[in-house]
Formats: C-alpha cells, sequence, structure tokens
C-alpha cells in the first residue's frame, strides 16, 4: 500500500477509535460556505467533519473492528465524529438538513451497531446529555428525599403541637 494512504487511512482510524459515535452524511450540491457553517455549528458542539475517500473509510472501519457499512458509502461522503454527545451532532445535521435542505444524513454507527437515517433522526430528538444526567439525577434523589420527609414529619407535627400549646396567639 502507498504510505501516503497508509497515513491518511491510520488518521481516519485514530479518528474513529477516538469517537463514540460515526455519523454519515451526503454533502452534493453543497457550497463551500454552507459545509464551513455546518463544520462551524458542529464544532460548537463538540463534533468534526471530515472528508475522505469511501474506499478510505472502509479499510478504516474494518480495522477498527467496526460493522460493515454495505454498499452505503457510495457518492460524496463525509464523516462526523465527535468526543462525546451523538445526539447533539445529530441535532445540528437534522437541523441543518431543514435549514438548507442538505447534507442527507446516510447512516450513523453507535456503539458497534449500525443506525439507518430513521434512527440517526431518532437520536436527534432526545435531550442533551446534561438534560438527561439532571434528569436522572432528580429521579435518584426523590426517593430519598421522600425519606427525609417522612423521617422529618413526627418531629415536625411534635414541634407544631408544642408550639400550639405554649403559643396560642400563633
Amino acid at each position: 500500500m502507498n504510505p501516503d494512504k497508509k497515513i491518511i487511512i491510520d488518521d481516519l482510524l485514530e479518528r474513529v477509535n477516538g469517537s463514540p459515535f460515526l455519523l454519515v452524511i451526503e454533502y452534493t450540491g453543497m457550497t463551500v460556505p454552507q459545509f464551513s457553517e455546518l463544520r462551524t455549528r458542529l464544532s460548537a458542539n463538540g463534533a468534526e467533519c471530515h472528508v475522505a475517500k469511501n474506499t478510505y473509510m472502509k479499510k478504516a472501519l474494518a480495522e477498527a473492528g467496526l460493522p460493515d457499512t454495505g454498499d452505503q458509502l457510495v457518492g460524496q461522503t463525509a464523516f462526523v465524529t465527535g468526543a462525546e454527545d451523538v445526539a447533539a451532532a445529530a441535532k445540528v445535521l437534522k437541523t441543518f438538513e431543514k435549514e438548507f435542505k442538505k447534507p442527507a444524513i446516510k447512516l450513523g454507527i453507535l456503539d458497534g451497531a449500525i443506525l439507518d437515517e430513521a434512527q440517526v433522526k431518532a437520536i436527534a430528538e432526545l435531550p442533551s446529555r446534561e438534560v438527561m444526567l439532571a434528569t436522572l439525577l432528580g429521579v435518584i434523589n426523590a426517593p430519598a428525599s421522600k425519606l427525609v420527609r417522612t423521617l422529618n414529619e413526627p418531629a415536625s407535627s411534635l414541634a407544631r403541637v408544642l408550639q400550639a400549646k405554649f403559643n396560642p396567639e400563633g
């Protein structure tokens, strides 16, 4: 293999291995300013968009042990990776597609499973990671809060009775 190709494939492999997700988009018909705007929006949400030859990406995916995408890596495709939140990146792509009618979401790979366009768009509907963690924390804390209120109630009731008995004016 040509050493230059190996360098490119190794770089793609590093990006794929360093990201918990991979989203594939078709950017046919996008202008350079639109593509630049998409990259800016993705960057603001901790994701990156890269263009690479489909054959190179197929080799990188195979080396990473990820599932074969079959014949879906055709045409002008770009690859979105990120450090954390797949929902934020998917949301950016979905919003951008609504605004500009481009790029088309082709597929995604999350936790070793291939996602189709509908599944990627469903992920875009999820709340952000921070909101989900806050909700989870609230669910976890609710029983403890109820327990504390229940344990405090007899003492509070006694205090109210004593106050009523010894301080009738209120």
